[in-house]
């Protein structure tokens, strides 16, 4: 498979992608080694955990290098790298804090003479199918919670971001303990399926519709499907707030990464009493922002990693001009050097038939509505398939009880798309935005528990005579 280079447009990498043979050797491999690996107790894991910790701070210069090659941005890429090691030390702190003690104890059941004890038991084998938006970071999300808890790991990264992956494999190789237990393998969607295949636990972050395959494929191998999927997060700025911050807030949470994340807003609803200086700021603001070409290190956006999406975001713009929709600031990818980049994107006189508010857009568009009540916006932000996540702007108090009104899983109060920063936050996605448990707070490692019961007779058992017929 031949991989194209964001900023160039160059076929530079390719990949041999795992054949199905190839994905359950690793699998059996794996799964041969996890009993010893559970066996470790949380300490022990925590402490393996920790070198692997270690081990990707003396690559981070060449994970962060290929990373942005993979992306075609320097900057996002060094967070991302820089904050793995953190993601692995709270999950081996948090982790060792909530298995300590989670099977000791016993309970009476309501039935006379009979206790209860509990173990929890890790699902022998771990898959994750992640995506190219945050190639690192989504890879490990799962993986890093469900390694601590004691199951093997296989994770599958996009086959359009691969470049990482030599980089931190060589990390990973400098941990024996941890690679016995813990692998990538790369490709396309039959690696994919292959994977589900595979394992016993398998969770997925993309699109919706790629979303329900899987889940269509979990369901024929009978294993739990965690589906962290798209988004259409509504911001409401509420007639309180100021708006230059909240225009400022706004194409930050808009358009960070290119609008390239699942938890970017999408879409913005603003008073009408306010809306004129909130669009003025909104404007000036977006067409300040510099695209990342041709030096790397300078501008605020890079390019579209997948080159495919900026004509899905130029097609929603054409929609909704053609429906009626004014264009403000940028309107149209551009293409510089190999890739394609796209100006901040402010639209007004948007409707709730059009594309740009109704689907995922997934790049640097705000679409704009000018609301007369605060009951209209809440509605309106509600009246959409997804519920991933949400955002409030406006006095505490006030954003709080329209935050409690909204159908989505995380709201950000006073700020936007938090829920990339925040990971300990138990949130639950709403309609078409996910399936199954948080991935963030506590919940994030203890749904790869199975849950085995012991029930205790402590008297005496019934004889056959006790069901007896008495007539």
């Amino acid at each position: 498979m031949k991989v194209r280079n964001p900023r160039t447009g160059e076929e530079d990498c390719e990949i041999a992608p795992a054949s199905t043979e190839e994905v359950q050797a690793v699998a059996a491999r794996l799964r041969a080694n996890q009993p010893a690996w559970a066996a470790l107790g949380p300490v022990g894991r925590a402490e393996v955990l920790e070198c692997f910790a270690q081990a990707v701070e003396r690559h981070s210069p060449a994970i962060t290098a290929a990373l942005t090659i993979d992306t075609g941005r320097h900057a996002v890429s060094r967070i991302e790298i820089e904050g793995l090691p953190r993601t692995i030390r709270r999950w081996a702190a948090r982790g060792q804090a909530l298995m300590t003690g989670l099977d000791e104890g016993e309970t009476p059941s309501a039935v006379p003479g009979i206790v209860l004890k509990g173990r929890h038991i890790a699902y022998p084998l771990f898959g994750a199918i992640s995506p190219w938006n945050f190639p690192v970071v989504l890879s490990h999300i799962d993986a890093i919670p469900a390694l601590m808890a004691g199951c093997a790991a296989l994770v599958k990264p996009s086959e359009v971001t691969p470049r990482f992956l030599a980089p931190m494999q060589a990390a990973l190789a400098e941990v024996p303990q941890l690679a016995a237990v813990f692998a990538y393998v790369l490709g396309g969607a039959e690696t994919g399926q292959a994977l589900i295949g595979a394992v016993d636990y398998v969770c997925f972050t993309g699109s919706t519709a790629t979303g329900r395959k899987v889940a269509e494929a979990a369901a024929r191998a009978l294993i739990p499907a965690n589906l962290e999927l798209g988004g259409k997060d509504p911001m409401i700025i509420l007639p309180g707030a100021d708006p230059v911050a909240a225009a400022r807030l706004a194409l930050r949470a808009s358009v960070v990464a290119t609008g390239q994340a699942c938890q970017s807003i999408e879409r913005v609803y603003v008073p009408r009493g306010i809306a004129e200086p909130f669009l003025t700021e909104l404007v000036t603001r977006a067409s300040e922002v510099r695209p990342n070409w041709p030096d790397i290190d300078v501008g605020e956006l890079g390019p579209f990693i997948l080159a495919e999406q900026a004509g899905k975001v130029a097609a929603q713009i054409d929609n909704a001009v053609a429906r009626g929709a004014r264009v403000l600031a940028g309107g149209k990818p551009e293409r510089l050097g190999g890739g394609w980049y796209m100006q901040p994107t402010v639209l007004v006189d948007v409707t709730a038939d059009m594309a740009v508010l109704s689907d995922e857009t997934f790049g640097p568009v705000v679409p704009v509505t000018i609301y007369d009540s605060v009951d209209e916006a809440v509605a309106q932000a509600n009246d959409s398939v997804y519920g991933l996540s949400a955002a409030v702007v406006g006095p505490r108090q006030e954003a709080e009880a329209v935050a409690a009104r909204l159908e989505a899983g995380a709201i950000s109060i006073n700020d936007g798309a938090l829920t990339s920063m925040v990971w300990d936050a138990t949130n639950s996605s709403q309609k078409f935005s996910g399936l199954g448990p948080s991935r963030m707070g506590d919940e994030g490692l203890l749904r790869f528990f199975r849950k085995q019961a012991l029930i205790i007779q402590t008297g005496q058992p019934l004889p056959l005579a006790a069901y007896g017929e008495r007539g």
